[in-house]
């Protein structure tokens, strides 16, 4: 009986191994990225754990969550023990993960220069590999009412549907714009479509008394704002 259970015990996992038990003892802060990952994908396949899968996919793809979540729901698949409900679950979770950084640790703090509205931008804005343009409206106290993006594009540029834009502001509410977009490029200063967009934008909240404050352009470097360079 004693030989059994030490052949039982040989059969188990090491603790290294089994992140839901870490994580009950030690807190998810104590949990490595492949470890919180494997949780997600919850099982592996035949001849790989969940944790190796995890491994693979962080390894492939920079080694940083960033990089898992750029990839769409096939690139996910493409990997052995991947089906569609566990892609879709691994980029909601990353999801909720970008969404939670976004939400300020002080909701009544209001937005007092660029760099307050550039920190809370920065997560989801400063290192996508595409362009994306999103606008956080403001109440007369400069207080975020909501933030989101408004409309995603390719390597070099978005489409931007005013009407959008202040349809949004007149359902919230809201009496200030604050603009925002990145360059996949890196380089922070304004093209000419970047300019003509602000004033179109700048005329068009100002015929329903809205302002728009200002309109940043984003990068895991830093930013560039119009309303700095006094360019609205």
């Amino acid at each position: 009986m004693k030989h059994k259970e030490t052949k039982l015990a040989e059969c188990l996992p090491m603790a290294a191994d089994r992140p839901r038990e870490r994580l009950l003892a030690m807190g998810p802060g104590a949990l490595t990225d492949a470890e919180l990952l494997a949780l997600i994908i919850g099982s592996g396949t035949v001849g790989a754990t969940a944790l190796d899968l995890a491994r693979a996919l962080l390894k492939d793809n920079g080694s940083h969550f960033r990089g898992v979540a750029a990839l769409q729901p096939e690139g996910l698949q493409r990997y052995r023990g991947i089906g569609t409900a566990r892609a879709v679950n691994i980029l909601a979770a990353l999801e909720i993960g970008k969404r939670y950084a976004l939400v300020p640790e002080d909701r009544k703090g209001p937005i007092r220069e660029s760099g307050d509205a550039y920190r809370l931008l920065k997560p989801a804005l400063a290192l996508l590999e595409h362009e994306e343009f999103w606008v956080m409206y403001l109440n007369n106290a400069n207080r975020v009412l909501y933030s989101g993006q408004l409309s995603k594009g390719g390597l070099t540029g978005t489409l931007v549907d005013v009407r959008l834009i202040l349809k949004r502001a007149l359902e919230l509410g809201a009496v200030g714009l604050i603009l925002a977009h990145n360059h996949p490029s890196g380089k922070l200063r304004p093209s000419k479509a970047d300019q003509n967009l602000t004033r179109k934008v700048f005329k068009a909240a100002a015929t329903m008394d809205i302002r728009v404050l200002d309109h940043l352009i984003c990068s895991d470097a830093g930013y560039f704002s119009f309303a700095d360079e006094q360019m609205l």
